[in-house]
């Protein structure tokens, strides 16, 4: 039950353990360019999504050295750990970084970024995350798209737990790049990163003058437009991919979207029920994962551990200073509502073992309330 790595749905394993195969093949040809076709679905682009052997950073990396060259400003919008990796990769490739620093538990205020945007007409790009996974808040992309689509930067979303898990439209909402990493709402293992590349992002690729060679977008694109790979590519991760872009087809985009929306629903108001206080704020709660605190007198680290140890569900712990202060529920990707039903109990089991008071099953109940439609 964490915001990644996230269950596997058994069709996806099947598939991946199938005999390997050449990926220089009409055969894999053909599965790699379904999933590509596959994936312009999910992300709701016509634009070309290209797939990279490597985590999420890994994307977030190509994505600067990609659009940028030393010495170019940029906005770096950060309310939580990946908006700070995306400061810390700007950093380290020599840009000049606006950074709009908030708290992990507000959101990014869009009029900021119009703000610099006025002030500094020479900024290249604006970096944001879309579901922060360190805090579940969700970032308004769509409001930002607004603003940046008539200046020159290009608008670069992290949506790493966003993608398959809350409503994305990159081309209607004007967002440049977007990505995301397959042990999230695609439900893989980890592995494979995804990145959308819209025709104003590629301009500013033309001009980039930063080092790549594994992570160019250009070599990515060749290739891809011949269904095939620049570089050696894990094989049984794209056969899984295709197959889990499948199963979300059939699904449907929109039955997803509100599938992972009353999950989270359902985990929010279980939490209220307990009397636990949710971390997010009610103006930027994302349908992810929800980070909860911890009550007092409560050791949030221990309680990570015991829900695992004894009751064999593995919730995430805080990050960075919110380590043993909030714990973090994911329900993104192959989840149900029995899942919710299962952590809810197994999360009162343990807080009731810790000492924490408060009246038994009403979290079960108000978690069955939202399933059966009653709330």
């Amino acid at each position: 039950m964490t915001p990644g790595p996230t269950p596997v749905p058994p069709e996806v394993l099947l598939a991946q353990a199938q005999p390997m195969i050449h990926h220089r093949t009409p055969k894999f040809s053909e599965i790699l360019a379904k999933a590509s076709e596959d994936l312009k679905y999910i992300f709701s682009t016509k634009n070309d999504v290209l797939t990279f052997a490597c985590s999420g950073t890994g994307v977030m990396e190509s994505a600067v050295v990609n659009l940028f060259s030393a010495g170019d400003k940029v906005i770096v919008c950060s309310n939580g750990k990946f908006g700070q990796r995306f400061d810390q990769l700007a950093a380290a490739y020599g840009l000049n970084a606006i950074s709009l620093e908030y708290d992990w538990d507000t959101v990014v205020e869009p009029a900021d970024i119009a703000r610099e945007l006025k002030a500094n007409p020479d900024i290249k790009g604006v970096l944001v995350v879309q579901s922060e996974t360190s805090t579940g808040v969700l970032n308004d992309v769509k409001a930002i798209g607004e603003i940046v689509k008539d200046h020159q930067a290009v608008l670069v979303v992290d949506s790493i737990t966003g993608v398959g898990a809350v409503e994305l439209r990159t081309d209607d909402w004007h967002l440049d790049v977007v990505m995301t990493g397959s042990q999230k709402g695609l439900m893989l293992p980890p592995g494979l990163a995804c990145v959308s590349v819209s025709d104003k992002a590629w301009a500013a690729v033309e001009k980039s003058t930063l080092p790549k060679f594994y992570f160019s977008w250009t070599k990515g694109r060749k290739a891809l437009a011949k269904s095939t790979t620049p570089f050696t590519p894990p094989v049984s991760l794209i056969i899984g991919l295709g197959e889990a872009l499948t199963m979300m087809r059939e699904e449907g985009l929109e039955d997803i979207i509100k599938r992972h929306s009353k999950l989270a629903l359902a985990t929010r108001l279980g939490a209220e029920a307990m009397g636990l206080k949710l971390f997010a704020p009610a103006n930027g709660r994302g349908s992810a994962v929800t980070p909860v605190w911890v009550p007092e007198n409560i050791d949030g680290k221990e309680l990570v551990k015991k829900m695992s140890a004894k009751y064999g569900i593995t919730i995430a712990g805080g990050q960075e200073h919110l380590a043993g202060k909030i714990f973090r529920i994911g329900h993104l990707g192959y989840f149900d509502q029995f899942d919710i039903l299962t952590t809810l109990a197994g999360l009162e089991m343990c807080l009731t073992e810790m000492g924490y008071g408060f009246e038994a099953g009403s979290g079960v109940r108000a978690a069955e309330e939202v399933f059966m439609g009653l709330k």
